[in-house]
C-alpha cells in the first residue's frame, strides 16, 4: 500500500508539473529582437500594428513586385522568431511575390505571452492589416507553418482567399499530447488544443498540404486525415525523406510556388494527393 501511495503521488506530482509547464512545451519562442538586414533584403519594412485586443505587434513586409501578384501570409510556427523564416522570403520573392511575416505576442521581442486564443487574435489582426496596405483577399496566399497551420485554417475558415499552404500540419495539439503522454489525460488537461480538423471542413479556397514522410513529430496520418477533411480543392505533397523542419531544404517552397501558380480562376474540386 505504502509504494501504490508513492506512485500515485508521484505520478499526480508529474501530472501538475505538466499542467503547469503545458505552455513552455507547446510554444518555445525566441523573445531576442530579429534584424530583418540579416535577411539580406534590403527593401523589407516593418509595420506595426495592434492585435484586436490592442496588444502591440510588428511584421516584415515586402511588397509584391506587381500590383496583382499574391502576397504570402506567413504563420510561423511555436519555436523561433520570424528571423529564423527569413531566408524563405527569397524563394517567395523569386517568384514574384510579396510576404506579410507578422509577428506573434511573446515572440521577437512583442510583449506578452502566447496562447491559443491570443495567437488566433493575432494572425486575424494580421490579416487586416495587410488589407489595410491595399491587399485584397484574393491575392493573399495564407501559409502556415506547423503551429501556424492552425491559425491559418482558423482565418481560411472565415475569409476566401487566394489559396493555403499547410506546412506539416496537425489535427490537433491534443491529439499529438495523447501520442507523447498517453498515460496523462491530456483533454482534461490541456489549455491549448489547437483543433485543426474540426475546422478544416469550412474552407473553400484551394489548399496544399506538405509533409515530410519522416516527421518525427506530426505523424502522416494526420495529414492525411485533414485532407480527406477538405471539401474545397486539394492536393498533398509528400518529401519522403524530410523531417518535420526541414521540409524547405527539399523543395517545399517551390512545391507551394508551383501549386498555387497552378490555380484556374475557376476552382473546381480536385483530384488525388500528389507525391514527388
Amino acid at each position: 500500500m505504502v509504494l501504490i501511495a508513492l506512485a500515485l503521488g508521484l505520478y499526480l506530482v508529474f501530472v501538475g508539473l505538466l499542467y503547469v509547464a503545458q505552455r513552455r512545451l507547446v510554444f518555445v519562442p525566441d523573445t531576442s529582437q530579429p534584424d530583418p538586414a540579416r535577411t539580406g533584403i534590403a527593401d523589407i519594412q516593418t509595420i506595426r500594428f495592434n492585435s484586436l485586443d490592442e496588444m502591440p505587434l510588428f511584421a516584415w513586409y515586402l511588397p509584391a513586385a506587381k500590383a496583382d501578384a499574391f502576397v504570402v501570409l506567413y504563420l510561423h510556427g511555436n519555436g523561433g522568431h520570424i528571423g529564423h523564416r527569413g531566408e524563405r522570403m527569397h524563394s517567395f520573392r523569386a517568384a514574384g511575390w510579396g510576404v506579410f511575416l507578422p509577428e506573434y505576442r511573446g515572440y521577437g521581442g512583442n510583449p506578452g505571452a502566447p496562447s491559443e486564443t491570443d495567437l488566433a487574435l493575432d494572425a486575424e489582426a494580421a490579416f487586416a492589416e495587410l488589407q489595410r496596405l491595399g491587399v485584397r483577399p484574393e491575392r493573399i496566399v495564407l501559409y502556415g507553418e506547423s503551429l501556424g497551420s492552425n491559425l491559418a485554417v482558423r482565418l481560411a475558415a472565415k475569409h476566401a482567399v487566394a489559396a493555403v499552404v499547410l506546412e506539416s500540419p496537425f489535427t490537433s495539439i491534443a491529439a499529438i499530447g495523447r501520442r507523447q503522454y498517453w498515460f496523462v489525460p491530456v483533454d482534461l488537461l490541456l489549455k491549448d488544443p489547437f483543433d485543426t480538423l474540426s475546422r478544416i471542413g469550412a474552407v473553400t479556397s484551394p489548399v496544399l498540404i506538405i509533409q515530410g514522410g519522416r516527421d518525427r513529430l506530426v505523424p502522416n496520418e494526420m495529414g492525411r486525415t485533414l485532407f480527406a477533411a477538405l471539401t474545397a480543392r486539394k492536393e498533398i505533397w509528400v518529401a519522403p525523406d524530410a523531417d518535420h523542419n526541414d521540409l524547405a531544404m527539399f523543395g517545399a517552397i517551390d512545391a507551394a510556388v508551383s501549386f498555387v501558380g497552378g490555380l484556374a480562376p475557376v476552382r473546381a474540386s480536385s483530384a488525388d494527393p500528389i507525391v514527388p
